[in-house]
């Protein structure tokens, strides 16, 4: 239709080209002519088109119409029950779905520097030790099903492991991943562990003081490594000197102002020593060894928190 009036247009211009005494007028009322036309046209069309749709329109409306019958048919008592089921069947799909993204295999490794944290994530990962030495100034990540399981049959849900770097400055990492984290793994050495007793010690304060861990009850374990060396100290010792170390520092900082402490948690019970068990979230401690590979408290502690 654009074409047919294109083409007239083109034609009065044309013969006006060619010196041809077109008046005004006839040209304008010759214009409308063809624009008429058109409509025309296009009015033929869209009556064709509901000419062919018509039969599908009687076919809907047949079905509309049996379809009333048939709930005429059937008591109101049944409708609202098939009603009332799909929708209780909807929301508990719903709720099913949902609770599955709440769900968290994040665990996170901490501690200071040197107490093996690295060697304990390759350990995990792939069961390699590399030489004991390893080294990190950026935080470690892998999502990956456990060495120990990835010779079993059937459907495994991977962990995602983060192993973050102990030294002072890369700490506030840990804020990063504390309030998706499923567990948390502290990593002791237990063979230098008296000359790190009070820096390690504030460390674990801080973090058992975090907002994020405290309101989400993330579990800790504080895995004592390195107990294959004669030199270790056992994890009773190590357990009991962290408390005393802890309870110093709780009785030293409820000193300092709200302020100063605002995102902070009180740990214990006033007036009572200080002990893991009265922490809100759950504290277990556990021993093992890196270079060994002798980590399964470790490995049971991340599977209760990340189901198979």
């Amino acid at each position: 239709s654009q074409l047919l009036v294109r083409f007239f247009t083109l034609s009065l211009n044309f013969g006006w080209n060619l010196g041809l005494k077109i008046e005004p007028v006839s040209s304008y009322l010759l214009h409308q002519f063809c624009c008429l036309c058109v409509r025309v046209m296009d009015v033929d069309r869209i009556e064709l088109v509901k000419a062919q749709l018509q039969p599908y329109l009687r076919q809907g409306e047949e079905y509309v119409r049996r379809f009333e019958e048939f709930a005429r048919q059937i008591p109101p008592t049944q409708i609202y029950i098939a009603f009332g089921v799909v929708f209780f069947t909807t929301f508990i799909f719903y709720l099913i779905r949902v609770y599955k993204h709440t769900i968290s295999n994040t665990i996170v490794l901490s501690g200071l520097s040197g107490g093996g944290k690295t060697v304990l994530f390759y350990q995990l990962r792939d069961g390699s030790s590399h030489q004991g030495t390893v080294t990190s100034m950026e935080p470690n990540e892998g999502l990956f099903v456990l060495n120990s399981e990835s010779s079993k049959k059937g459907k495994i849900k991977a962990v995602h492991l983060v192993d973050v770097p102990g030294h002072s400055r890369l700490r506030p990492k840990l804020d990063e991943y504390f309030p998706r984290a499923a567990g948390i793994v502290f990593v002791v050495d237990a063979v230098e562990f008296l000359p790190n007793c009070r820096a390690a010690s504030e460390y674990l304060y801080d973090i058992l003081t975090k907002a994020s861990v405290v309101k989400r009850k993330i579990p800790l374990l504080i895995l004592c490594n390195k107990v294959d060396k004669v030199t270790a100290h056992t994890k009773e010792f190590i357990r009991k000197q962290l408390e005393k170390e802890i309870d110093k520092l709780r009785t030293s900082r409820t000193a300092v102002s709200d302020a100063d402490i605002s995102d902070e948690f009180t740990l214990g019970v006033p007036g009572e020593p200080f002990s893991f068990s009265q922490c809100v979230n759950k504290v277990t401690v556990a021993e093992a060894s890196a270079l060994t590979g002798e980590i399964l408290p470790l490995e049971q502690f991340i599977r209760e928190r990340v189901k198979p």
